[in-house]
């Protein structure tokens, strides 16, 4: 029988997933929920922090996909 004084052990930390949207943009989601509209699972689940820890890897260009290619678009054509 556990002693009064010993504190309970810690809940495990709930999965999470890593997700993506249209724009190329990196967040978290709790396993198991709804995504929301627009985004899309990116394939990587882990605990908060290591799906934290992929994203800082992975997510090397803040700039949203649109800029990217509107920038690389423009940068072709030679155009200011």
């Amino acid at each position: 029988m556990p002693d009064a004084h010993t504190p309970a052990p810690a809940p495990a930390p709930a999965p999470h997933a890593v997700v993506v949207n249209d724009e190329e943009q990196y967040s978290i989601w709790p396993v198991g929920r709804d995504l929301p509209a627009g985004w899309r699972a990116d394939g990587f689940t882990g605990t908060e922090e290591e799906c934290l820890a992929y994203i800082d890897e992975t997510w090397t260009d803040m700039r949203p996909a649109s800029l990217r290619r509107w920038m690389l678009d423009h940068e072709q054509a030679g155009v200011d």
